[in-house]
């Protein structure tokens, strides 16, 4: 399929959610079944590449005028799952968080606030008919939100080295991706909030944790949970990321937790901060 431009373009993470195609109602059950046999089908970098291309144009177009019909489809024990890109909806949701992000004149300069309040009355207008919606997919820049991790284990982590490996096809991008039945996801995040909970009054850890967790209450309970780096991996090395095991740094931190050993705690926690401070500070670098 014809690509808005061939430039790769970075630097965010997702977490996704597959469903059965049997969680999904017809007509659309029907659409993701055919939409599955297609021979190609666009990547997040493609989707990415046309939100960009929406904001060149003068008045830009933040969000798209039609839902996106695409989908990311995997096959696991002979089932279907499929995760819908639902960009409209998604771009609506980050349109509202866009103020606490940037400064309100860089903010201005490029959405004009009348622009703004236009595309916040069409997505109420939109959520009143359609109270129920919700995104499949979550996205973060610069970082992979620590509570993210809690949902998967390290054993699932998968790292592909693309072209820098040693046998890779020219230009194959590197993936790192950790995937997981939700049921294993849903656990862990039960058990990962009574740990900090008992052992914390308070903190961001433990907020993203409740949010993320009812977020998954709203899929398939056989559905999968897909953790994927995404365009993060361009910004460090093949090296950085090979010695990447971060769900098992927060695995490590919880558990010394929940035994009270606070300086193991610490440690893991040290760890973490130190490699996603360094990435995030890429964000403002030359």
């Amino acid at each position: 399929m014809p690509k808005v431009s061939s430039v790769t373009v970075p630097y965010a993470s997702y977490l996704r959610v597959y469903e059965p195609l049997a969680a999904f109602p017809e007509p659309e059950r029907d659409h993701w079944a055919r939409y599955a046999r297609r021979p190609e089908r666009p990547s997040y970098q493609d989707e990415l590449r046309r939100s960009l291309a929406d904001l060149v144009p003068t008045p830009p177009v933040p969000v798209p005028v039609h839902e996106s019909s695409d989908a990311f489809v995997l096959e696991t024990d002979g089932v279907l799952c499929v995760c819908p890109w639902r960009t409209r909806l998604r771009g609506w949701q980050a349109m509202g968080e866009l103020s606490g992000q940037l400064p309100a004149p860089v903010l201005d300069a490029v959405l004009p606030p009348v622009l703004r309040r236009q595309t916040t009355a069409d997505y109420e207008q939109w959520l009143a008919r359609n109270p129920d919606a919700r995104p499949w997919i979550r996205t973060s820049t610069w970082q992979v939100p620590l509570h993210w991790f809690v949902l998967v284990s390290d054993e699932e982590r998968s790292y592909d080295r693309g072209d820098r490996g040693e046998r890779a096809a020219p230009g194959a991008p590197p993936v790192l991706r950790y995937r997981t039945p939700m049921v294993e996801a849903r656990r862990r995040v039960a058990r990962g909030l009574k740990t900090l909970r008992d052992a914390l009054d308070e903190a961001p850890l433990i907020e993203g944790l409740v949010d993320v967790g009812r977020w998954l209450e709203e899929f398939h309970p056989r559905s999968l949970v897909e953790l994927d780096y995404g365009g993060l991996v361009h910004a460090v090395s093949a090296d950085e990321l090979d010695e990447d095991h971060s769900a098992a740094d927060v695995a490590e931190g919880i558990e010394a937790l929940r035994v009270g050993d606070g300086e193991g705690a610490a440690e893991a926690y040290a760890r973490l901060v130190e490699r996603w401070r360094a990435v995030r500070h890429l964000q403002f670098a030359n």
